[in-house]
């Protein structure tokens, strides 16, 4: 009963802390003129302070030692989180201020991905359609490649109020449920409400129409994070590594989408753009939140169901994810992903 208790101290702590230092975040970012100008890519109007997501990061790693130590986090965790995390941040915080190359980004991705595999340790061996894949040391370069995929998508999604932390908040509900119905002694549920509650601070201000962005030192340390969570909740059984791959479908969906398309048309894949299909969705409702919140019940409505379908065992892992990403793929061809058109700014 006491270490409940600190679960559920701990969570709402985290939250009005988040709430209060965004604010701070914010006052800092207009005093430095740190701001995102639109452009003929924005999807905002005006002028908007950025690198609000270090709120989430530094009300986040202060929770996380808190779980550690009340023993309810392994020690590889906190070290896999908190490392790879860190080093993220960083290089999404001078990204913010000024423009990194993107190879030193990547590397620095690769880094902070190769940081989280070390601690985490063994990969277990992945289920395909109720057969067990041993992936062998190739594992850990796929990994690897799926961390920095993860991390990079979340900040091509970042594009519009809401969008992200909304997406955060219902994949993280989902999966600490699927992780508390699957395993409930092994307190996995802990970390994803850890970093829901995080999120939630920062998203009273990100809300649309947002008066602060996430920025990329916020969306790569959530890509990475919700990756790293992926990874970590497979070493409990295979099964829940799709649970959060259902759960994450709109991102991968939308954004892998874009991608081929963009490479197929001959475009650089590395431009920066504005043809996701949920910016094509924010231009056609001309608004921003209609969209972040049809996410967040996409999320909750349908790829937290076929999620549960999996967990209860109703289905293998991987027909959950067809089934699951089959409409998310209609959809991105209905709204055109990968399309360049006329940039449109929107207010909220």
């Amino acid at each position: 009963m006491p270490v409940l208790l600190n679960y559920w101290m701990i969570f709402p702590l985290v939250a009005v802390v988040s709430l209060l230092l965004t604010g701070v975040i914010r006052r800092y970012a207009l005093s430095r003129n740190l701001l995102d100008i639109p452009n003929n890519r924005s999807s905002h109007a005006v002028p908007t302070p950025r690198a609000g997501g270090l709120a989430i990061v530094l009300t986040f790693f202060p929770g996380l030692l808190a779980l550690w130590m009340i023993g309810s986090l392994p020690t590889k965790v906190l070290f896999a989180l908190f490392g790879a995390g860190s080093l993220v941040t960083w290089i999404g915080f001078l990204d913010d201020r000024r423009h990194i190359p993107p190879k030193w980004r990547l590397g620095a991705h690769f880094l902070g991905a190769a940081w989280g595999i070390f601690w985490l340790g063994d990969l277990p061996p992945l289920s395909v359609f109720g057969h067990l894949v041993h992936l062998g040391w190739a594992g850990y370069l796929l990994a690897a490649v799926y961390l920095v995929w993860v991390l990079n998508l979340y900040n091509f999604m970042d594009g519009i109020d809401g969008i992200a932390g909304i997406e955060a908040i219902t994949v993280c509900l989902g999966g600490g449920i699927v992780s508390a119905l699957f395993a409930p002694a092994s307190q996995e549920w802990l970390v994803p409400a850890l970093l829901l509650s995080a999120v939630a601070g920062f998203l009273c201000w990100n809300f649309p129409p947002a008066k602060i962005f996430m920025g990329d030192s916020g969306s790569g340390f959530l890509g990475l994070t919700l990756g790293l969570l992926s990874i970590q909740a497979s070493q409990v059984n295979p099964e829940l590594f799709w649970c959060w791959l259902i759960l994450l479908g709109v991102f991968i969906v939308d954004a892998t989408t874009t991608l081929l398309r963009r490479a197929i048309r001959g475009k650089a894949i590395y431009e920066a753009h504005c043809s996701h299909a949920y910016q094509h969705a924010s231009r056609r409702f001309d608004a921003h939140r209609p969209v972040s919140v049809v996410v967040g019940m996409i999320n909750l409505f349908w790829l937290l169901p076929v999620a549960l379908l999996v967990t209860f065992g109703s289905l293998p892992g991987s027909t959950g994810l067809l089934i699951a990403y089959s409409p998310l793929i209609f959809c991105a061809f209905l709204f055109k992903a990968g399309l360049e058109v006329r940039q449109k700014n929107i207010s909220a």
